[in-house]
């Protein structure tokens, strides 16, 4: 019997993307067998880039990742993963006070379909406080973010704040 395939949904508002998340989608694309980088359309969020831009930004820096797709969704993730035919949840956990709404939200989904498994990844030790927040306080204030956002986000950035 052929091992089915494991696709895996990396969800969230990516606005900017930053390299934390890079770091995270490079190396859930080499454990799943496909990896949704969905963003969640969130009426009640303000954003600082249209959901277009986001997807654009997001397919930009993970071209280079054939088995990566980048979509948008709205309504209860588990809904989605189930369209998707998804099997697995990946998030990122930065610190402590993640790991408490994460795990919140992991037993929720769990409650609500139990077949949907979620995975827990630490991003790489140089991201582990970074933030999409952070990184559009700091460019809004005339910081450097060439560390924290890949080239393509950063122009892009840079022309929304100015």
């Amino acid at each position: 019997m052929p091992a089915q395939r494991v696709i895996a949904i990396y969800p969230g508002s990516f606005d900017p993307p930053t390299n934390g998340h890079l770091d995270l989608i490079e190396r859930g694309s080499k454990i799943f067998d496909l990896l949704v980088v969905a963003i969640l359309q969130n009426p009640e969020k303000n954003p600082l880039f249209t959901i277009q831009e986001r997807v654009e930004m997001l397919r930009d820096v993970t071209q280079h990742c054939s088995n990566v797709e980048v979509e948008t969704f709205n309504g209860l993730l588990v809904d989605y993963a189930v369209r998707r035919q998804a099997r697995v949840i990946l998030r990122g956990i930065r610190a402590i006070s993640d790991y408490e709404y994460e795990m919140q939200m992991a037993l929720m989904n769990r409650k609500l379909d139990p077949n949907l498994e979620t995975v827990f990844m630490m991003p790489a030790v140089a991201y582990t406080f970074l933030s999409s927040r952070l990184v559009r306080e700091v460019c809004q204030l005339g910081g450097d973010i060439r560390s924290l956002v890949p080239p393509a986000v950063e122009e892009r950035l840079r022309a929304k704040v100015v």
